[in-house]
């Protein structure tokens, strides 16, 4: 028993030497995001604000787009791989994610053509640097599914080191304009990608592209719809709330989300490795795949109680005024139902990690759907009964019946596993009988 605790600890040191590059990782990506925000908002005022926000949007969801059919396959398909495996891998994933960024960067050229004034100048720029932003992001994934979190984090780093000097530029020479603005922002993106094909000693293959689509055709297409619905969910219920309780109920939400800031860096930084740490898990010992779940799932859960209990304190005693000024008292009632909505999201992402582990696109993409859809419903009825605190009311209860339905499908998936032996799940009883339907099932599709 002690030897096995013995060899426990290198295994768990290294799990939690890979988290830690997570957390740090996705904060040093959100600084060189919100630094480029609060630039522009502060420089050039609330009309190229506007168009630069504009412009983000539509990099978060080419963005989205180039995960789901390139990175995400990757993390599920390619981690804990011989190095030679990985680096072919990469190499095609990659190619596609700068595929990606070339046919969006395209379509914003296309929208800048039709546009005028500020919006035409930074859909203009975003479709020239859409490629190295998409590229750059790549990198970050691939080093986390071979466990090099450092290597991405690096990375990251050098994009917002390349970043600062180009601001600092911008403003000496006077081009205060969106144009120069996005330009900066993805030319220090591109610059981070170039570091990365050194870091991964490989390049991208862009004539690979169809070939890893093709390749992963039973992931790619499923977990682009994924998160598609996940965003598109994201963006309905704002509009949604903005037309059933006016801006200001808006203006709340946001007011209320910034709060949650330094925790969503926490949950995205998880988010990074909980993917490739499942496949891990799964590969080295299957019965601890759902047991790892479970902790990811009440590890996040906690974590954001301990957040929203901070919050509840801190804000009446003059962190509140400081960081939002009037809107605070607002804001603060939104605290405890925004709290229960991302412990319920934090359970959603430890069973989406097992699912995605198994390879389940099926079934994660279901629950996607269903969750998303109950997610809006629930938050406009929420807003039509009660305004902005109504509408996060409805986002916390459609949470945590998101919660239970991630699971109920991550139990169905254990059962269909070939890579999960039978008798190793906490309900062992009907896994032969349901795995035998769904071979019988997966035989006809």
């Amino acid at each position: 028993m002690f030897s096995r605790r013995l060899s426990a600890r290198p295994v768990l040191s290294r799990v939690a030497r890979r988290f830690g590059w997570g957390l740090a990782d996705q904060a040093m990506s959100s600084v060189s995001n919100a630094a480029v925000s609060f630039y522009v908002a502060r420089e050039l005022g609330a009309t190229q604000f506007g168009a630069f926000s504009l412009a983000y949007v539509t990099y978060s969801f080419a963005l989205n787009a180039s995960r789901g059919l390139a990175t995400d396959p990757l993390v599920v398909r390619y981690s804990n791989v011989d190095p030679a495996g990985w680096r072919r891998a990469v190499a095609k994933s990659t190619g596609t994610a700068m595929t990606v960024g070339l046919v969006a960067g395209a379509c914003a050229m296309a929208a800048a053509m039709v546009l005028t004034g500020t919006p035409r100048l930074a859909f203009l720029a975003l479709g020239l640097v859409l490629p190295g932003l998409l590229l750059q992001d790549s990198w970050r994934y691939a080093f986390f599914a071979v466990g090099r979190g450092g290597q991405a984090f690096l990375n990251d780093t050098v994009w917002t080191l390349s970043l600062l000097p180009a601001l600092g530029l911008l403003r000496v020479t006077h081009h205060g304009t969106v144009l120069w603005f996005v330009l900066a922002w993805g030319v220090a993106a591109a610059v981070a990608a170039c570091v990365g094909s050194l870091q991964a000693r490989t390049l991208p293959r862009l004539a690979s592209a169809w070939t890893w689509v093709s390749l992963t055709r039973d992931l790619g297409p499923r977990y682009l719809a994924e998160n598609a619905a996940n965003s598109g969910a994201g963006q309905l219920r704002s509009y949604g709330v903005g037309i059933i309780a006016g801006l200001a109920a808006v203006g709340y939400l946001q007011a209320g989300l910034l709060l949650l800031g330094p925790f969503m860096v926490v949950l995205m930084g998880i988010s990074l490795v909980t993917v490739p740490e499942a496949a891990r898990v799964l590969r080295r010992s299957p019965r601890h795949l759902e047991p790892y779940c479970l902790v990811v799932g009440a590890g996040l859960a906690v974590m954001a109680m301990a957040w929203g209990a901070f919050l509840i304190v801190a804000l009446p005693h003059g962190l509140g005024n400081l960081l939002l000024g009037s809107l605070w008292k607002p804001a603060y009632a939104l605290v405890i139902p925004f709290t229960l909505t991302i412990m319920g999201a934090g359970f959603q992402v430890g069973a989406a990690a097992g699912l995605h582990a198994l390879g389940a696109a099926r079934r994660s993409l279901r629950a996607m759907i269903i969750t998303s859809a109950i997610s809006l419903g629930f938050s406009l009825v929420g807003a039509f009964l009660g305004g902005a605190a109504g509408a996060v009311r409805g986002g916390a209860l459609a949470a945590w019946i998101g919660a239970v339905l991630w699971w109920w499908y991550l139990r169905a998936g254990m059962r269909e596993s070939a890579e999960v032996p039978d008798g190793s799940g906490w309900w062992p009883a009907t896994r032969t009988a349901t795995r035998t339907a769904a071979g019988s099932a997966r035989s006809r599709r």
